[in-house]
């Protein structure tokens, strides 16, 4: 059972990340501020979750929140200053973007950086122990698999309709074959001896 919150009576702003480990795409951000309880039912971590039930959550989540945003880094800002930086970067434009600033911040995982002077809590797989970082990751992954489909659909050869960018066989195949994309990042090793390496 996820916990609505980790700090009684302080307003908190869960956030989470999508696309971290991609070879394509922008990664994405949320941060979500839920009311202290109820309005909300089945959210969980959205790796647990199917495609289906992630999209009916969304639903949920933006019409029951409190606040909610989601924010972009592309590849090329990933690749000019890493892709830990851009998680960060991403996190903090998706705070930035509430409109009201947050008395405690969760995080899933165990790094973060301090965002203007606000508390924050780093939690290890956060996203399967409170709502709010669930929620937010929730939002992070559906809204960047809209944004994979999309740009997909100019090019086909690469599957990310349904890799969403990730180093599938697939994936890595085609890169192989028809090379890089404005969309790949070129800070990751994308080719050469990497291709040769199961993910």
């Amino acid at each position: 059972m996820l916990k609505w919150y980790l700090t009684k009576g302080v307003v908190e702003a869960g956030c989470d990340e999508a696309g971290r480990g991609c070879l394509a795409g922008p990664v994405f951000a949320a941060a979500v501020i839920l009311p202290s309880s109820g309005g909300i039912c089945g959210i969980n971590d959205s790796k647990l979750l199917s495609a289906g039930k992630r999209e009916e959550l969304r639903i949920g989540i933006e019409r029951h929140a409190i606040a909610f945003a989601v924010s972009m880094v592309d590849p090329e800002e990933i690749d000019r200053i890493n892709i830990l930086q851009a998680s960060f970067l991403a996190m903090h434009r998706a705070l930035e973007m509430l409109g009201s600033v947050p008395g405690q911040i969760l995080v899933d995982g165990n790094r973060f950086r301090p965002y203007r002077e606000v508390p924050f809590q780093c939690i290890v797989k956060g996203d399967g122990k409170y709502m709010s970082i669930a929620a937010a990751s929730v939002l992070a992954k559906t809204y960047r698999d809209d944004y994979m489909r999309e740009i997909a659909r100019d090019h086909p050869q690469y599957g990310w309709e349904s890799n969403k960018g990730y180093p599938t066989l697939q994936h890595r195949e085609a890169i192989g074959k028809y090379g890089l994309t404005p969309h790949h990042r070129r800070s990751f090793r994308l080719t050469g001896s990497q291709m040769e390496i199961p993910f």
